[in-house]
Order: structure tokens, then sequence, then C-alpha cells
């Protein structure tokens, strides 16, 4: 995945609009973009578009996205609703808000293992993607993810909207546009959190979405860094974004060349191509960007 599109699960138009936009996934939101009366009636919407019969509105997409839940915080009344209405509509995944760290993790973990039983939904087969920074204290749980290992960790994604509300700052960002250092450090923790975890970071939402200029910049800031997806909140948004995570020819082509060579040289720590000591970091991150380049399960 590249672009996963935010839609609140209870506006028929915007869910169209992210059908048929090229995301590659939809986040269904029950959380913040729903207010609490209209909950009850996003949780039935957002179970009619996981079963694709939303309406005329949906009924000719096609629809070959990974489909998200957003969940409500798991301290919040609207939690085990959310989760008892939508599992059985077999969603990709769940995303978590306001995870604090493994233990509310394994918490929504075994809520859904008992939901996939009665459902009759194959155990494990629902993943999680919590968001892992938007309070103060869930910054001291980025270092729980990777052990004990949960299958059902799908990536890691940090937000700075919540934690700015959560901190009482004034913004998150300077003057430029740029993430002043509590948020800088938010998002390096989440990208190393989720390489201890082995699983994809995905980049905050930009929200200007006006400023493509300002969303393509900071995309490739976190495609440099490491970052393999980012987040969105309008349609407008999604060319950009694909275009930044999407390994360009030149890149596949020479990660293919690295391959090569340490095939032809098995045991080999290092190996020339064109002049250019080639060594074991330069090999695991062109195996890594082949595994990008590819379609997700």
């Amino acid at each position: 995945m590249r672009s996963l599109l935010f839609v609140p699960a209870d506006s028929e138009r915007k869910i169209a609009k992210g059908m048929s936009s090229a995301a590659d996934a939809l986040i269904l939101d029950l959380e913040d973009s729903v207010g609490p009366d209209n909950k009850p009636t996003a949780r039935r919407m957002c179970v009619e578009v996981l079963g694709s019969v939303l309406g005329s509105a949906l009924g000719s997409a096609k629809n070959d996205k990974k489909l998200f839940v957003r969940m409500n915080a798991l301290d919040t009344p609207h939690a085990l609703a959310d989760l008892a209405a939508v599992v059985r509509a077999r969603p990709a995944g769940i995303m978590l808000p306001k995870c604090r760290g493994s233990q509310d993790m394994q918490t929504v973990s075994n809520y859904l293992s008992i939901l996939e039983a009665r459902d009759d939904v194959p155990q494990g087969s629902t993943l999680i993607l919590p968001i892992v920074s938007e309070t103060g204290a869930a910054m001291f749980g980025l270092g729980s993810y990777a052990e004990p290992h949960n299958p059902r960790l799908a990536g890691m994604l940090w937000g700075g909207e919540d934690l700015a509300a959560d901190i009482g700052a004034v913004s998150n960002r300077d003057a430029n546009g740029r993430y002043t250092p509590p948020y800088e450090l938010a998002r390096t923790l989440c990208l190393l959190a989720a390489t201890s975890a082995s699983v994809m970071a995905v980049d905050a939402v930009y929200t200007d979405f006006r400023d493509l200029k300002g969303l393509e910049e900071e995309s490739i800031e976190a495609a440099r860094a490491g970052y393999s997806a980012k987040c969105a909140i309008h349609p407008d948004q999604i060319e950009a974004i694909n275009r930044v995570f999407t390994p360009s020819a030149e890149a596949l082509a020479w990660a293919n060349r690295i391959i090569a060579a340490f095939d032809a040289s098995p045991g080999a720590g290092v190996v020339s191509i064109d002049g250019k000591m080639i060594d074991m970091p330069h090999f695991k991150n062109a195996r890594r960007l082949l595994a990008r380049s590819k379609p997700a399960a």
C-alpha cells in the first residue's frame, strides 16, 4: 500500500468519491469525522459498504481497494459496538486510534478473536493498524510493539494533530510549514518502531489538501527517510502520494542489478557494480524496494 484515504463512514457521497479514487486503501472512519449522535448510522453504513451493498453510488464502482475501519478509541463507549458491528463484514483491518502500546493492541486482538469466532470469520484475518503517537503517553509505548510480536499488526501510523491537542500546542508546524521538534521526534520514533516490528511505516496526513506542492515535498521527505505509505484526507492528494511512493523504473533496475550481482556471488559480503562497492545494507535495501513494488497480498 502507498496511499490510505480517510472517508467519513456516514457520508455516502464521500465514500463514493473515495471508491472511485486511485487510493490503495480506504479508511472508513467511525471516529473523529463522525459526531456522537451519528455513530450508529455510521456503523450501519460502514457495514453496507464493506458488503458492497450501499447502493447505486457504489454499485458500479470497481472495488479492488483494501477497506479498513477506524474504530473509536478503547476508552470510549463506542469501541466495542464498533467492533461488534463491523467484524462480520470482514474488513481488511481495524485502525486503532489513541493506541498506547502493545497492551492496547492485544486487547483489540482478543476482541477480534472472539468476534471472528462468533461470525465464522477466519481467525487472525482481521489486521490492526494502530495510530501510535496521538498522546504524550503513547510515545513511551513505541518500543513495545516488536516484542511480543502480534501477527495482526499490519503497520504503524503516526499522527501529529491529536498529539498537538494532547500536549496543548498552538501548532505542530513552524512558520515554514515544517514540523516542530516534538512532532519530528514522533515521526522518527514511529519509523524506527515500525522497523523494529518489521511492518510498514505510514506517514501522517497533510492537512492542507489544497497545497499539493507542500504535500509532495513532505511525501518525498517521508519516502527518503524510509516510510512506505502516507495517509490522505482528500482524493486530490492521492495522485501525488502514489507517484512519490511508487519506486521509479530506474530505482527498480538498480535494485535488480544488486540482487543479480549477489546471486552470482553466493556467500559474498561485497560485490562491485560499475566500479562501486556494494555491500549487505545495499542488498537489504534492494530487496525491500522490490518488495514494495509488488502488489499487496
